[in-house]
C-alpha cells in the first residue's frame, strides 16, 4: 500500500497494508510563507492495518492508549483510531514517522509491547531494543544495549582497563557499568566489586546525618544500591556484602589502597577535583577494572573548583588503556521528556557561554 501525499509523491508501506487512500485536499493546510513544506505543511495520514487483530492492536495503543499518548507527544502529532483504522494528523515528517512507528509496532505486537521498547523506538534505536540484541547476562537479569552509544560503552569496558561514561542523566552510564561488574563477578573474572562516589550533596545543605558510618554514607550511595538488588536480588546482594565480594564506600575512603581483582566504579565523579580523581585512578591493582561515570553538566562542586571528570578527560583522552565514551541525549532511556529536558538545558548553557 502507499499513501499519497498532496505533492504527488508516495512512500511505500510494509505490505501488510491493505489498500491506497488519497489525501482529501481540504484537510491539508497551506504552508507558510517563507517555510519549508516538508516540514511545516500540515498533513494527515490514514492507514488500515492488515490481517486485523484486535490482540495486536491492543497491544499497538498499550492500556489506554498509552503508547500512542507517549507517540503524540514526542512527535507532536495527533492519532485517531476506530479498531484497524488510524488517523494521523501533524507536520510531514514527523506525521511519517509516526506512521513508521506503528508499522513497526504491529509487526511486533503478538506479545505485550513495553512503553520502553516504545520510548526506545521514538529515539531511533528499534534495532538496539531487539531481544536478539542481549550483550551481558546475570543470573537474575539479561541487560541489553538499547542505543548504539550504550553497547560501544559495554565493548570499551570489555575491552580496556580504564572506560570513562561521560553524559546526561538517564543514559545507563552506572546501571551498565553495575551490570558489567556483576557479570565479571559472576563469571569469576574479578573476586568481588567496589563502588564509590564522592560524598557530595548536590546544591542542598543536608545538615548532620544520624546514625553510625554506613547509615550517614547510605544516601549518597543508594543509586548504586538500587542497580545491585535490580541485578542481583536482595539476598544475594545481602550475602556478597557479607563475604566481601561487595563493598560500597565513600571516595575519600580509597586512599591508601591497592585494588588487585576487584572491578571498581567510580559515580557521580563530576563532583571530584583533580586530586581526587588522580588518587583514583592509581589505586588500581593487578587484574582490575575501573569504570568513571559522571555529568560534567550537574558538579556541584563548590564555584570555582576544577572538576576531576574535566581534567582527567583532557589529560588522559591519549593514554594507552583507557577508552572514553560521550553520551548525549539520544541516549536518555527514562521518560522521553528527560531527553528534551536535557537538550532544553544544554542549549540555555551554550547560550549563557
Amino acid at each position: 500500500m502507499g499513501y499519497a501525499l498532496r505533492s504527488g509523491h508516495s512512500l511505500s508501506t510494509p505490505s501488510h497494508a491493505l489498500r491506497p487512500f488519497t489525501l482529501s485536499p481540504r484537510a491539508i493546510g497551506e504552508p507558510e510563507p517563507n517555510s519549508d513544506a516538508s516540514s511545516v505543511n500540515p498533513l494527515i495520514l490514514r492507514h488500515q492495518f492488515s490481517p486485523s487483530s484486535n490482540t495486536r492492536l491492543g497491544h499497538v495503543c498499550g492500556a489506554l492508549d498509552e503508547h500512542l499518548r507517549t507517540i503524540e507527544t514526542a512527535l507532536q502529532v495527533k492519532i485517531a483510531h476506530s479498531h484497524e483504522k488510524f488517523k494521523i494528523d501533524g507536520n510531514k515528517t514527523n506525521a511519517t514517522r509516526a506512521l513508521e512507528i506503528l508499522q513497526a509496532l504491529y509487526e511486533r505486537a503478538a506479545k505485550p509491547i513495553p512503553k520502553e521498547h516504545v520510548q526506545l523506538m521514538l529515539a531511533g534505536d528499534s534495532q538496539m531494543a531487539s531481544a536478539d540484541n542481549v550483550l551481558l547476562s546475570s543470573r537474575r537479569n539479561e541487560v541489553r544495549a538499547r542505543t548504539p552509544t550504550q553497547a560501544l560503552y559495554l565493548d570499551n569496558i570489555a575491552k580496556h582497563d580504564i572506560t570513562f561514561g561521560i553524559g546526561p542523566a538517564g543514559t545507563g552510564k552506572t546501571y551498565l557499568a553495575v551490570a558489567s561488574a556483576v557479570e565479571a563477578l559472576e563469571r569469576n573474572a574479578v573476586q568481588r566489586i567496589i563502588l564509590t562516589r564522592p560524598a557530595v550533596e548536590a546544591g542542598e545543605k543536608l545538615g548532620f546525618l544520624p546514625g553510625d558510618l554506613g547509615q550517614k554514607v547510605d544516601p549518597y550511595l543508594r543509586p548504586l544500591y538500587d542497580a545491585l538488588y535490580e541485578l542481583m536480588g536482595f539476598d544475594k546482594v545481602q550475602k556478597a556484602f557479607e563475604r566481601s565480594a561487595l563493598e560500597i564506600a565513600p571516595l575519600a575512603f580509597m586512599r591508601g589502597r591497592t585494588l588487585n581483582n576487584a572491578f571498581i566504579i567510580l559515580d557521580e565523579a563530576q563532583n571530584t577535583t583533580p586530586e581526587q580523581m588522580k588518587m583514583f585512578l592509581t589505586r588500581i591493582g593487578f587484574g582490575a577494572k575501573a569504570v568513571v561515570t559522571g555529568d560534567v553538566s550537574q558538579i556541584d562542586l563548590p564555584k570555582g573548583s576544577p572538576s576531576g571528570l574535566v581534567d582527567g578527560e583532557r589529560v588522559l583522552r591519549r593514554v594507552d588503556g583507557i577508552a572514553i565514551t560521550h553520551f548525549t541525549s539520544k541516549d536518555v532511556v527514562r521518560h522521553p521528556l528527560v531527553a528534551r529536558i536535557v537538550d532544553a538545558y544544554d542549549k540555555q548553557r551554550k547560550a549563557a557561554g
